[in-house]
């Protein structure tokens, strides 16, 4: 089992900027990547970025490209995401991801945090 952690979502005004952290604990060394989906209202979840656990292979949505940045730091157990230049759409629940690889697929998700871009 893997549990994850968000924090750091907020009220945040258009341009601004939040750093979402996820830290991951429990049977963490079979983790293959981590990744941020977010859910708006009367909406379905949508992928927002992903890193790679051992390579830091990065990969994102066209909406944040450019905007956001994943990362992670190992030593915690924790990825990030930065997210600068943030707009009214961006507004959501921001879920944090985990994919396990140990002879199965597993998959395990975060309880979310709320992101709110307003003015």
């Amino acid at each position: 089992q893997v549990q994850l952690v968000e924090s750091g979502g907020g009220l945040v005004q258009p341009g601004g900027s939040l750093r979402l952290s996820c830290a991951a604990s429990g049977s963490i060394f079979s983790i293959y990547r981590m990744a941020w989906y977010r859910q708006a209202p009367g909406k379905e979840r949508e992928f927002v970025a992903a890193i790679t656990w051992s390579g830091g292979r990065t990969y994102y949505a066209d909406s944040v490209k450019g905007r956001f940045t994943i990362s992670r730091d190992n030593a915690k157990n924790t990825v990030y995401l930065q997210m600068n230049s943030l707009k009214p759409e961006d507004t959501a629940v921001y879920y944090c991801y985990a994919e396990r690889r140990a002879g199965t697929v597993s998959d395990y998700w975060g309880q979310g945090t709320q992101v709110t871009v307003s003015s």
